[in-house]
């Protein structure tokens, strides 16, 4: 018999959860239940609680559909959140308990996005080895490109020459705190033309989002004269400044905006973290690449982190069960 329970999440846990969040090994902000609730209307929720004694133990961000659970489909990450004093046999155990109680109420299979490690505090893989005993499949993995601030930065001659014609030009880089310009003048039309698609946030989620989360979501715009030319939005966590969108004026050249933007970004104004993350440059669940992309990402010095997907059988509890010896 396992020591942990679980249960759903109920409204009257908003305080409980938060406060497990912030002191977790491997949160972030979008773990908060604000930043997890401004699109409630999309997903029906269906996050999970650990406990021990009455102790939240482990927080599981989700939703279903059907007969299936998703780690938060919402969320760019979203997998096990856990403790820092946690130990492995304990995560193998919660999550046995996780698969248990998702089987009794009648689900089939978990869909399970990790969290990249970039973005834990402490080293926190122990999931991963939890999902392998229970032989969780891979569905999909994505590359991001990550730099690592306390290393040399290695900016190649091109980004260099880039960044020159932005200072000839006399661009202006501007920290904001609307969206309005950047998504309508740069952002929508080129998800139109490029991918016929629209963002994820609407500009309304975005600024309701920045309100909430001031000090972890922040515009930058760069201007020739008074017209934007160029921008990106970017999601601060204690350890990542992460790229939620980048985009720029294609109908304005080749100005250098975007090589003189991050050059600022990297070298400056997030220098003090641990890490920056362009994301990924990958479509169809990871299996294309845009080379011209991830190649002008890694032209700033930017290596590969993995970021995993997993579906995992519900039934596959049982093999947990005989792990610890």
């Amino acid at each position: 018999m396992t020591k942990y329970t679980v249960r759903k999440y109920q409204k009257s846990d908003y305080k409980t959860w938060n406060a497990f969040v912030a002191q977790a090994k491997n949160a972030t902000f979008l773990f908060h239940r604000d930043f997890m609730e401004y699109h409630a209307d999309r997903f029906e929720d269906f996050s999970l609680m650990v406990f021990e004694n009455q102790i939240v133990k482990a927080i599981l961000p989700g939703n279903k559909q059907g007969k299936l659970v998703h780690s938060h489909q919402g969320l760019t990450y979203g997998g096990l959140v856990y403790e820092g004093s946690t130990k492995l046999a304990s995560v193998i155990e919660i999550f046995k308990a996780i698969l248990f109680f998702l089987k009794e109420n009648g689900f089939e299979k978990l869909y399970f996005k990790a969290i990249p490690s970039i973005y834990h505090l402490q080293p926190a893989d122990e999931i991963l080895y939890s999902l392998f005993l229970a032989d969780a499949k891979l569905v999909r993995r994505d590359s991001l490109s990550v730099i690592d601030l306390s290393q040399e930065k290695n900016i190649s001659k091109i980004r260099k020459r880039g960044i020159q014609k932005a200072i000839s030009n006399q661009l202006i880089i501007k920290e904001e705190n609307d969206f309005e310009s950047f998504w309508n003048e740069i952002l929508i039309p080129n998800l139109a033309d490029k991918h016929q698609a629209k963002p994820v946030h609407s500009i309304a989620e975005m600024n309701q989002l920045k309100a909430l989360f001031p000090n972890h979501i922040h515009q930058f715009n760069v201007y020739s004269d008074t017209k934007i030319v160029a921008g990106t939005t970017i999601f601060e966590t204690e350890t990542v400044a992460h790229c939620q969108y980048i985009s720029k004026n294609e109908k304005q050249g080749n100005l250098g905006s975007l090589d003189y933007l991050f050059q600022y970004l990297i070298q400056e104004r997030f220098a003090g973290k641990r890490f920056f993350d362009f994301g990924i440059s990958n479509e169809n669940q990871g299996k294309n690449l845009n080379e011209g992309l991830s190649y002008w990402k890694e032209s700033f010095g930017a290596g590969t982190i993995i970021h995993d997907f997993y579906e995992v059988e519900t039934a596959n509890y049982s093999k947990l069960e005989t792990v610890l010896i």
